[in-house]
């Protein structure tokens, strides 16, 4: 056997085991799909089998005795004004700092990113939200969920405005426009699939996060899907049918936006890490 028929060969096979190792994930996934459908006692088991009596009511069930119906609305309101504040945040300041070449936007560049590197304390975090007086609010974890994905957005921001001819913004300027003219008229156009990527990719971190809502979110009517999920889960009573039913309810919304948007998610990545 030749040289090229055994390097074949073993590529052949590493993929064949690197398919086979990622096909684990559908256990659990079986597990969950096929146990949101079964009863209290057949669930316990934690077999993958079909059910017996097909449970469809355990997705009323959650809806009616979990409130998931103003969880998924405070999902969407917690998600959608992190997404928008952490893209006008996160593109005003790249703007400036790839436009800007000095040692201070290049340090402030370097700071951002530590930010992809330094975990959150969460003790300091919750000290400096009751020091500000809105401890236990949804604004709270909006603009906390904002400034957590500002590292990553300023990342495929910088990259792609440094991209951008700064001899648009000298025309600009020489007709009589402002700073924040060329950022809404000129560049704001050009970061459109950005904008998407960013969004997209916040919106998939925040709506499955359980973290920043269970230490800032007093108040369980503000609670959003994951954290929905402790309606169920007591310390004296697991209703696991209706767990698995309530985690597939959650991660629906993330499974079709992701199959819907996975093009501009790869596209956005690429103009923002690739063209910087």
């Amino acid at each position: 056997m030749s040289y090229k028929m055994r390097l074949a060969l073993r590529n052949y096979i590493v993929e064949i085991l690197l398919i086979a190792a990622s096909l684990i994930i559908i256990i659990p996934l079986l597990l969950m799909i096929l146990g949101s459908f079964m009863t209290s006692v057949e669930v316990s088991q934690f077999k993958i089998k079909i059910p017996e009596t097909w449970q469809f009511s355990n997705y009323s069930r959650v809806f009616e005795e979990g409130g998931l119906m103003r969880a998924f609305w405070n999902g969407v309101l917690i998600t959608g004004l992190s997404s928008i504040l952490n893209i006008v945040t996160s593109s005003g300041a790249a703007f400036i700092l790839a436009r800007r070449e000095s040692k201070l936007s290049s340090f402030l560049y370097l700071f951002f990113f530590m930010g992809l590197i330094a975990p959150m304390s969460t003790i300091t975090t919750i000290r400096v939200v009751q020091w500000l007086g809105f401890y236990g609010s949804v604004t709270s974890v909006i603009f906390i969920y904002a400034a957590l994905n500002t590292a990553f957005s300023m990342f495929l921001y910088s990259g792609f405005i440094k991209s951008i001819p700064k001899a648009l913004d000298e025309v600009a300027f020489l007709e009589g426009a402002s700073l924040f003219s060329v950022f809404i008229r000129i560049i704001t156009p050009l970061i459109v699939p950005v904008n998407a990527t960013v969004a997209i990719m916040v919106f998939m971190s925040v709506w499955n996060d359980i973290t920043i809502p269970l230490y800032f979110l007093t108040d369980s009517s503000t609670w959003t899907m994951p954290l929905s999920v402790y309606n169920f889960y007591g310390k004296y009573s697991r209703e696991w049918n209706l767990i698995f039913a309530n985690l597939m309810l959650t991660s629906l919304p993330v499974l079709i936006l992701y199959l819907f948007a996975q093009k501009y998610i790869v596209s956005g990545l690429t103009a923002g890490a690739v063209k910087g």
